[in-house]
This record gives structure tokens, sequence and C-alpha cells, in this order.
């Protein structure tokens, strides 16, 4: 799995830290990582971006980004309004690729969701992940909602003939109610894929030291960790 596509089921469900910790959990491993931004927007030329907050996070990743923009919209809106040239789905393989040849892995981040557009011909991450046949995880929210937008996540990309690697959580209650309870065992049977994590709330706030030390617990082996399902849902069990 040299190159490993990630993407939420919307925005705001952890994907940034999750990719944080995928790249962490690999790092402790031996390594070598990069993650690349398709499109960032909503930030300004000099302040950092999901990529840098990634490393800030995980460590000594590579950090790169295909394109940025200012405005706090969906990729292709915010380049339109922006007056720039949009991202195109090919860019990001590209240049995922090109990072490839000198990392063991690469990590894509999307912006939002799956289908997000990057540009006006339509083109979204799921196209980038086609163009270069990578696996895609999804990262989901626990709680009231999630299965629904997971599911239709996971329809569309075996729709497209994309590979699942799995679902992560990105944000695990510390009080965690009866539908996040019960969706340890649902997410995995909407989806048709394994949960291979769950980080507990608030884990981009740690100082970066404990964030590194706790990835690898929070992922499931097939990410580098030693995070177990099964186990997961009995200690959850009330």
């Amino acid at each position: 799995m040299a190159v490993l596509v990630i993407t939420g089921t919307d925005t705001e469900v952890g994907k940034t830290v999750a990719t944080a910790a995928v790249a962490a959990a690999a790092l402790a491993a031996g390594r070598s990582v990069a993650v690349l931004k398709a499109a960032q927007t909503g930030v300004g030329p000099d302040e950092p971006g999901d990529a840098a907050e990634v490393a800030r996070l995980a460590g000594a990743v590579t950090a790169a980004e295909v394109a940025r923009y200012p405005e706090p919209l969906a990729p292709a809106t915010a380049a339109r309004r922006a007056g720039r040239a949009p991202v195109r789905p090919r860019d990001v393989a590209e240049a995922a690729a090109k990072l490839a040849t000198e990392h063991d892995l690469v990590l894509v981040e999307g912006a939002g969701g799956l289908l997000v557009r990057f540009d006006a011909a339509g083109g979204t991450l799921a196209d980038a992940a086609r163009l270069l046949a990578a696996p895609v995880l999804v990262v989901a929210s626990a709680g009231l909602g999630t299965l629904n937008t997971t599911e239709l996540t996971a329809r569309e990309l075996r729709a497209r003939g994309l590979d699942l690697a799995g679902i992560v959580i990105g944000s695990w209650p510390d009080a965690p109610d009866l539908a996040s309870l019960c969706n340890l065992a649902d997410l995995p049977e909407v989806s048709g894929a394994p949960l291979l994590g769950a980080l507990p709330a608030g884990a981009g706030r740690l100082a970066p030291a404990d964030f590194r030390a706790g990835a690898p617990s929070w992922l499931a082996p097939r990410l580098d960790g030693t995070w177990d399902a099964e186990v997961f849902g009995v200690r959850q069990a009330p």
C-alpha cells in the first residue's frame, strides 16, 4: 500500500487528525511518510494548512499541497471565486505518484467528502483514487446519522470500482451514547468494510509527543497499529 487516499463522510469528522494518526503509526513502524493535501481551502498564503497540522502532530513527514485557496469553500467554488486554476484529479494523482517514488507511504487527504468537486468538470477525490488505483480509507463520525453517510460513501466507492480499505471513527466520545455504541457493530455492516480504528475525542489537542505515543493504539494492524475492534467493543459495552 504505497498510496492511501483518506476521505470523510462529511466535513468536520476528524479527517485531518485521523490522517495524522495514520502517519504517526506508520512512522513508529519505521516507514517514511508523505502527506499530500489535494486542495487546501480557507487559509491564507502563509498560514499552516491541514498537511502542516499532520506534520505537527505526527512528526517527520513530508507535507505537500497541490493547491490552496483563501475561502473555506468547496475547492471548485473556492478556485473560481479566487480566479485561480482549479485542482484536477490528474494533478493530485501525479503529485502523489511522484511522492510515492520517494516514500514508503503517501497519504492523500481530500477536502470534505468523497464527491466534493475539484473543478468545473466535476472531478473529485474518487477520480484521483481511480487514477492512482489506491485504496480509500473513510473517516466517519461516531453517533446518530453516521450510518447513512457512511453507507452512501461506501456504495459510491464500490460503484466506481474502488477499494474501500476500511472505516475509522474520527472522534470517539468520552461518554458514548447508545447510538455510538450500536454503531461499532453497525458501521462495518452497512459499509461492508472493517472498522480500523477509533480516535479518542480531543486527540488533536494532545501534545505532539503524547499524540505520537497514542496513535498506534487507536488504529488496527492494517494501519500499523494494535487496536482491535472486538476488544474495543467489549470494553465500551455498558
